[in-house]
């Protein structure tokens, strides 16, 4: 755009200027040559009026396209069109003068357009090819044909620089047209980059929120599955030993009680800092099972048996981990709800899934029925369902009044790194 602007300056600089030089150079050459030409004294007089009349209309011109865009218009048309009167006069008197005609070649699609244009430039080619041919009016057949020669050497390169400036127009006109939806697609490009840069601060504030409030949930589900158990597990103990008279039945309860809140803190440390449970610290699932249910069921009286089918696969650490809660969550919903006399937990490998089945023969309930958590009650089975789903498993519940409860969790086979 700053290369437009500097041609359009130049370009009126020239139309200010340049014929005051052209005049400048045609009065200075005639002058000189007032003898040789053999101008009478009244061609002297009328050529200088004729010459200040050339100023007085340069002078009017460049006051009245003082700040007006370059462009075809009537008065530029008069404008045209009387300097080429005065410039065919002068070289009528002196043919040196046609150096201020030849003013009309140079740019005439500033002034005029259409059939103005090609009469102006007719006109102007006419008058240099007088000058030319040795001046007018013309003398004898001689003058004429080398009048019309050179008159049709002007008009044919007047049209092959017409065709070459139609096609510079026309290739200058689409670099305009490119560049101009150039800037429109990069004004929309670098919206769609402000939009997208905005949207991505978006879903970053929301992907930050959303991981804050999953981190609360899987805190809150690990505190329950291990301090709120170890607690409720202690307070068993504590209540057996306060209502027994056997001191060593007492002790053997305070020490279960110890060991559980040991478990337990250690249980907790790890889930503050998202670590495995305890009981997968030193052991595969399998084996931290089967020591669950065991420990389980020596410590509610239940009988309580652990199985495994397939092919024993060491698991991915969080895999193992959801599976390991969802046990301790089910057994401690079957300690405090079914009054069962049996359970099962059963680990199944099973090509590219794993999974985990919890059954009791205790009263049951109906899944339908089963009342929203409060802050007494614990996670139940929307924490151990939420676990399951977290690792892209599923967890189902089967359950009726007076028929006992069976709980499976299908989890992805995702092997250990």
């Amino acid at each position: 755009m700053t290369d437009v602007a500097g041609v359009e300056q130049r370009w009126a600089a020239y139309f200010r200027w340049g014929p005051y030089g052209m005049l400048a150079a045609g009065t200075v050459l005639a002058a000189a040559t007032v003898d040789a030409v053999g101008m009478t004294m009244v061609e002297r007089y009328t050529a200088v009026v004729l010459v200040g009349a050339a100023v007085a209309l340069q002078l009017w011109w460049g006051r009245w396209s003082r700040g007006r865009p370059l462009a075809p218009s009537v008065p530029g048309a008069c404008y045209y069109f009387v300097r080429w009167a005065l410039g065919f006069a002068l070289s009528w008197f002196n043919p040196f003068f046609a150096f201020y005609a030849a003013a009309g070649f140079v740019a005439p699609d500033r002034l005029l357009r259409g059939r103005p244009l090609k009469l102006g430039l007719l006109a102007t080619a006419v008058t240099i090819a007088g000058s030319q041919s040795g001046g007018m009016p013309l003398h004898g057949p001689l003058n004429w044909a080398v009048f019309g020669a050179l008159l049709c050497v002007h008009i044919a390169l007047l049209i092959v620089f017409g065709q070459l400036a139609a096609r510079e127009e026309e290739r200058t006109r689409i670099q305009t047209a490119s560049i101009t939806e150039l800037e429109r697609t990069n004004a929309a490009l670098q919206q769609a980059l402000d939009e997208n840069a905005a949207l991505h601060a978006q879903l970053l504030v929301q992907a930050r929120e959303a991981g804050v409030a999953d981190e609360r949930r899987r805190l809150a589900a690990e505190i329950h599955d291990t301090i709120a158990q170890g607690l409720t597990g202690i307070i068993a103990q504590l209540q057996v030993v306060v209502n027994t008279p056997d001191a060593d039945l007492a002790r053997a309860h305070v020490a279960r009680a110890t060991d559980l809140a040991r478990h337990s803190l250690g249980e907790a440390r790890r889930s503050v800092h998202n670590l495995a449970p305890v009981a997968l610290a030193d052991a595969g699932l399998p084996e931290a099972l089967k020591k669950t249910v065991a420990e389980w069921g020596e410590r509610t009286g239940v009988r309580a048996e652990f199985t495994v089918t397939g092919t024993d696969e060491q698991l991915h650490e969080e895999i193992a981990a959801t599976l390991l809660r969802i046990v301790q969550e089910a057994l401690s919903n079957t300690a405090r709800h079914a009054a069962a006399d049996r359970v099962g937990v059963t680990l199944s490998f099973l090509g590219d899934e794993v999974i985990l089945d919890i059954r009791d023969d205790g009263r049951g309930f109906d899944p339908l029925a089963v009342p929203e958590r409060t802050r007494a009650g614990g996670f139940g089975l929307d924490g151990m369902r939420a676990r399951a789903e977290r690792v892209a498993g599923s967890l189902t519940v089967e359950s009726e009044p007076g028929h006992g409860t069976a709980v499976s969790a299908r989890v992805p086979l995702v092997r250990h790194d």
